[in-house]
């Protein structure tokens, strides 16, 4: 299974948001680093940690350092309600000083084949290398309650190593394109931090932490930086079966 590098569990979820924010803080406020470059997650848990950003850290954290990425999108127009770029659009990006330069989106209104090829390249021109992948200085991921993170699914485990930077991807039961970056990027960043709250995550959260045989059916439990730290950031209902 991969290492834990560290857990912190927290009675409420505020409480985890709130110490995200502070680590990005700490973390982006290095002065002889230039450029940080952050991937972020979709769905619902992140809307908490963008809030928490935007009321309290919107003039502290240094925009002008930032350039953001997703680890993953659902094919679909950056207006819909499903799009992760949307999400964050609505409760981050527009509530802080942040050039469009800096924001590399995953267009999910394009030809999913021809978007996966096409944001493979902006990340291969735009962010640096550790060998054979690309380094994020961090990549926020969230758990899916079937153990999915980013758009890698228990049904696509090739995923986890596949070649390429990023893949397209199907969600097995609506059958949805999605656009995914792969699991050797993902291991290959600086800094992972898992943000997980709610009940319905604790099966798969106990399965990974305690190296369960059906830990190994679920694309979280690969996840392990070979040359980074990995944190877990769960609030008290998500370790509720550690």
């Amino acid at each position: 299974m991969a290492v834990i590098t560290e857990v912190k569990i927290f009675e409420k979820p505020i409480e985890a948001f709130k110490a995200i924010a502070k680590e990005i803080l700490k973390l982006t406020q290095n002065s002889r680093q230039l450029r940080f470059d952050i991937a972020l997650s979709g769905g619902n848990s992140p809307k908490g940690l963008f809030e928490e950003i935007s009321s309290n850290y919107a003039d502290l954290i240094p925009w002008e350092r930032i350039h953001f990425w997703w680890g993953d999108e659902r094919c679909v127009s950056p207006k819909s309600d499903e799009s992760n770029y949307k999400m964050t659009h609505d409760y981050l990006l527009a509530n802080i000083s942040i050039t469009k330069e800096n924001i590399h989106r995953i267009k999910g209104e394009e030809n999913p084949s021809d978007e996966t090829v096409r944001y493979a390249n902006e990340i291969k021109n735009n962010v640096v290398f550790r060998g054979e992948n690309p380094v994020f200085d961090l990549i926020i991921l969230g758990l899916g309650d079937d153990g999915h993170t980013a758009s890698i699914f228990p049904n696509q485990l090739e995923l986890l190593k596949y070649e390429n930077i990023c893949a397209l991807a199907q969600h097995p039961n609506t059958g949805q394109n999605r656009i995914t970056i792969t699991g050797n990027v993902i291991n290959n960043a600086n800094r992972v931090f898992f943000l997980v709250s709610g009940e319905n995550k604790a099966m798969r959260v106990s399965e990974i932490m305690n190296d369960d045989d059906s830990a190994k059916l679920l694309p979280a439990y690969y996840i392990s930086p070979k040359n980074g730290e990995l944190i877990w950031f769960l609030d008290k209902k998500a370790a509720s079966k550690i």
